[in-house]
């Protein structure tokens, strides 16, 4: 059977085990675009799974090896699926071929002019920047994010230009698969201590993915952030390097920011990129998507888009869900879902919220922990961070594909708080949040549930309770 267009035989009726996640799904999205038949399952049912069987794809609800199709041409599965799975195990009595989420990425990107966005943080919001820019445009790029687009609605789309788009995750080193046009690293920072121990395994794994860069290819680096500076001088010593564009404040850099002015939600930001003066507006608070978008700006730049048009493109991106999103607005108190779970990303966002904010309003917070380790690692830097804050609630460690690290629990967090100085409650029952939360707030404030795991639910919750 050929091929159907722009899909490798191998994924012409793949099965993903974890459909609903938000790497899998954009694939998954993809190729049902491209005319697959996809399948697949995930542990419970949500708007992805409707999102996704609105584009014909069959989704089941629950794992279970009969879920797996007898003509299934491969098994799709992200690191987080254990070898126990059964839909895993009767791929393996089916002889099924099972592929890496990052291997089904790559095999998309192919035969493109492919632009991967790597770092510590920021990745989806520069992604999500470049694909709203790039399609406003007119240039109909492809984009696989990890979040769904404020105004498309979705985490990945198909397009019918050459451009291809998609976050670069290093947590489990699979964007070392990728064979970019342009790579952007924004940062590197210790994290996902379960995979690396150093920040010489991390800077050892990003100079992997830059050495993937195509012959004539662009590195667009930070000129500001110790890590990436670290990594720019690494991999110019190693020699054969890409061409390199820094950009940031520092003096040096190649498209020097001049000047970030907030102006409530939004930010205003000059740079010049080329000995051309820019100015344009990024329609999210904080200085780190600021800097992101000059990012942005220049890896677009470096695949050939005049950087004017880019500019003024730029300014139509609206945000990416959980990513400083604005859930809702009740009795004067907004409520804003973040998704940062490590200090770097709790301080920046706090700080961006804390700059929003009207006089005599209050910043509170309802943060949960992501992953044991990070928590081990991390916890009481995590705790410092909600200093920031005037009042927060800490939840439960969100274990995602982790199990229990004895004596590791959200306590070290509220403890390394309080020793900040910070105004902390611990809250392990969810239920209890909404009315904490309403009882604390007055008209003006601005709530914040921040981290990777459940606690984007509570947003909707906090806004019922404070509309009763």
């Amino acid at each position: 059977m050929a091929s159907a267009p722009g899909i490798p035989a191998a994924m012409e009726r793949p099965h993903f085990i974890g459909i609903g996640g938000a790497g899998m799904s954009g694939i998954a999205k993809i190729l049902a675009q491209r005319g697959a038949k996809v399948a697949g399952s995930d542990a419970r049912d949500s708007a992805t799974a409707d999102a996704l069987r609105a584009l014909g794809v069959t989704v089941h609800i629950g794992h279970d090896g009969g879920h797996l199709a007898d003509d299934a041409t491969c098994v799709v599965v992200s690191s987080a699926i254990r070898a126990d799975n059964p839909e895993l195990v009767r791929a393996a009595e089916l002889s099924v071929p099972v592929v890496h989420r990052s291997d089904a990425l790559a095999s998309l990107m192919a035969g493109g002019r492919a632009l991967a966005v790597a770092g510590t943080h920021g990745k989806t919001t520069t992604t999500s920047m470049l694909a709203v820019a790039l399609g406003r445009l007119g240039l109909d790029p492809s984009y696989a994010i990890g979040g769904d687009l404020s105004g498309p609605g979705t985490n990945a789309s198909h397009g019918d230009g050459e451009i291809f788009v998609a976050e670069a995750d290093e947590s489990d080193r699979s964007f070392q698969k990728y064979d970019p046009e342009v790579a952007i690293v924004l940062n590197t920072e210790l994290d996902h201590h379960a995979n690396y121990a150093s920040m010489d395994e991390i800077h050892e794994s990003f100079l992997t993915f830059v050495g993937k860069i195509v012959p004539g290819g662009t590195l667009v680096v930070s000129a500001d952030q110790e890590g990436a500076v670290e990594l720019t001088r690494r991999v110019r010593a190693a020699g054969g390097a890409p061409r390199i564009v820094t950009y940031g404040v520092a003096r040096d850099a190649d498209a020097r920011i001049l000047a970030i002015e907030p102006d409530g939600l939004t930010s205003r930001v000059t740079v010049v990129l080329d000995g051309e003066e820019l100015a344009f507006t990024v329609s999210v608070p904080g200085r780190h998507y600021a800097t992101n978008a000059v990012a942005a700006l220049v890896a677009g730049a470096a695949l050939g888009v005049p950087a004017a048009d880019l500019a003024t493109a730029l300014g139509a991106y609206t945000g990416v869900g959980r990513r400083l999103q604005l859930k809702g607005e009740e009795g004067g108190v907004r409520v804003v879902d973040s998704y940062a779970h490590h200090p770097t990303e709790m301080t920046a966002d706090l700080e961006a919220m804390r700059a929003a904010l009207p006089d005599g309003a209050r910043l509170l917070v309802v943060f949960q922990p992501h992953l044991f380790s990070r928590t081990q690692e991390l916890g009481r830097e995590m705790g410092a961070a909600l200093a920031l804050a005037d009042a927060s609630a800490v939840l439960d460690i969100y274990p995602a594909r982790e199990d229990p690290v004895p004596g590791i629990t959200s306590a070290l967090v509220v403890d390394a708080a309080r020793a900040a100085g910070a105004e902390v409650e611990a809250v392990h029952d969810q239920a209890e949040v909404p009315a904490l939360l309403a009882g604390m707030t007055r008209g003006g404030d601005l709530v914040l549930t921040m981290g990777a795991g459940d606690v984007t639910d509570l947003g909707p919750r906090i806004l019922a309770r404070l509309a009763d």
